[in-house]
């Protein structure tokens, strides 16, 4: 199945944003490598340069990630750009094993393959952009009662979590704060796109910020935070993300059940392999005994000629 020039788009700034958020770890963490290596604890200048070139080079590059995937919700639907956040992990995984030398574990490499499978899948399959002229659209479409009551029950659902769950469950159940982030960043991403429309179709002579729905849509995107922080809120965040934007622009109204079962297949494809990869990122790096280690990527046989006899 093709892909329409505006998804290809999509999908080129998509996987940008993935690979400079993916590498902004590597570039932190080398910087603070080095900075450990520059002698003893007195060159204390030394040190704090590196330190502060590094945050400020991983900071660069998260920056330049966030507008790469805030420009990528323009041209492609949210089924198609935000599943490929977990590209983002691979990136961070394979970098740490060539860069920083922390090996990836064999199940790791599985659940890089899984993510590459998934989102190779949902970009094949992924239905066309909404044709939008004109902010006022994306209005009326956020101001449809679906999307209205979904974002009603959002809004009942996250105060409940605030005033009900968080002081009692908030610090033994992770899904609280999880679910909170999630269901406001499904909302969120809304915004995002709203805005980035109208500044697409601004910026081709169409001003749409002589409109006050551009500037509530700008008011929302800067109030909560869309950020994935784990493997579980990347899941979440994910799934309602997906659900709002099929209510609110319908994205899965041109496509058949065949269509929509692929994409699921790969978007579920895309989560085994984040949390395979989640669950083994330390695995590589474990200090067992020679006998008891699991082969690494790259490095199948990890015994030593004494033990391999």
């Amino acid at each position: 199945m093709g892909i329409s020039r505006d998804n290809f788009h999509g999908l080129v700034l998509a996987v940008s944003s993935s690979i400079f958020i993916g590498s902004s770890f590597i570039v932190k963490k080398k910087g603070l490598k080095k900075a450990g290596d520059t002698g003893t604890r007195t060159n204390l200048e030394a040190e704090n340069f590196l330190n502060n070139l590094a945050s400020f080079s991983s900071l660069c590059t998260v920056i330049l990630g966030e507008v790469a995937n805030f420009a990528a919700y323009a041209f492609a639907p949210a089924i198609l750009v935000t599943p490929l956040g977990a590209l983002s992990i691979i990136f961070s995984a394979v970098l740490a094993h060539f860069i920083l030398k922390e090996k990836l574990h064999i199940f790791g490499v599985l659940g890089c393959v899984l993510c590459v499978v998934g989102s190779t899948t949902i970009v094949l399959h992924a239905p066309q952009e909404r044709n939008i002229v004109s902010v006022r659209e994306v209005w009326h479409l956020a101001t449809e009662p679906g999307f209205l009551v979904y974002a009603a029950l959002a809004v009942i659902a996250v105060s409940a979590l605030i005033f009900y769950a968080v002081p009692r469950y908030g610090q033994t159940h992770l899904i609280v704060y999880v679910g909170i982030c999630s269901l406001m960043g499904s909302l969120t991403v809304m915004s995002v796109k709203a805005v980035s429309i109208a500044l697409k179709l601004s910026f081709s002579g169409m001003n749409q910020f002589v409109y006050f729905q551009t500037w509530i849509f700008t008011i929302a995107l800067d109030t909560f935070n869309t950020a994935v922080i784990s493997p579980v809120y990347y899941v979440m965040f994910t799934s309602f993300t997906i659900l709002a934007s099929m209510i609110m622009f319908k994205d899965w109204d041109s496509q058949n059940a065949s269509q929509i079962a692929t994409e699921l297949c790969g978007f579920i494809t895309i989560l085994s392999g984040t949390f395979l990869l989640h669950r083994t990122k330390d695995m590589g790096n474990t200090t067992s005994k020679p006998d008891e280690e699991a082969p690494v990527f790259g490095n199948t046989n990890n015994r030593t000629p004494e033990t391999a006899t």
